[in-house]
């Protein structure tokens, strides 16, 4: 019988840190995502995210966000791709951390985006997370940069970035829902990221960068 692993290369993957395991969502994971999401991720009214998907309705979140992954599956190739990873603590998917790239062969440079539930967040969750996928990057894929962005009031996420080794990288004014805010662009380095006491554990590497056409 064919895999579903032998078909989409990109499901091999799988990251392991201290406390969580990382690995591409599948459609099975949808409901543990979409039950994430609703459990709450951030203060109402004050969504860290430029498209305020996680105030959305509870009837469309689930609709919506399997639109997303199945959309950023549909679109990955060598040349512009996109890994959305789940979190999964203590044996429950608890948000997502996502890596992606465009014209990565030649630019080496990735960017990040990630959401945990209010749930399990100020326990360094995120940070552990966002520096699995930074190692990731770094040591696997071989890149060269890695960038992110945050609203400039999301002290939490941009305490992350520094933490880590991030060096602020310019200010841009975006749309941002319905309002418009200043964002904070960010950026790592090898030489500059603050690598933590523990080591990765990468699984599935050799399909993934075979399909994205790294080498």
């Amino acid at each position: 019988m064919t895999e579903l692993t032998s078909i989409w290369p990109l499901f091999n993957l799988t990251l392991t840190t201290p406390r969580l395991v990382l690995r591409p969502v599948a459609d099975q994971d949808f409901p543990a995502a979409v039950a994430a999401a609703k459990s709450g991720i951030h203060e109402p009214g004050k969504s860290p995210f430029s498209t305020p998907w996680a105030e959305a309705p509870a009837e469309e979140l689930g609709p919506n966000m399997a639109r997303w992954h199945w959309r950023s599956r549909a679109e990955s190739t060598p040349e512009s791709w996109s890994l959305i990873l789940g979190i999964w603590h203590d044996g429950g998917l608890v948000g997502c951390q996502d890596i992606g790239a465009k014209d990565f062969g030649t630019l080496k440079t990735v960017s990040t985006g990630s959401w945990l539930k209010r749930s399990v967040q100020g326990r360094g969750l995120g940070k552990e997370m966002r520096a699995a996928v930074v190692l990731y990057a770094f040591d696997w894929l071989k890149a060269e940069v890695a960038e992110s962005e945050a609203a400039d009031w999301n002290a939490a996420s941009l305490g992350v970035s520094h933490s880590l080794g991030y060096e602020l990288n310019g200010v841009t004014r975006t749309a941002w829902g319905d309002k418009v805010e200043d964002v904070q662009k960010i950026r790592v380095t090898p030489e500059t990221f603050n690598r933590p006491d523990w080591t990765l554990k990468v699984e599935g590497h050799d399909p993934v960068a075979k399909f994205l056409d790294i080498s």
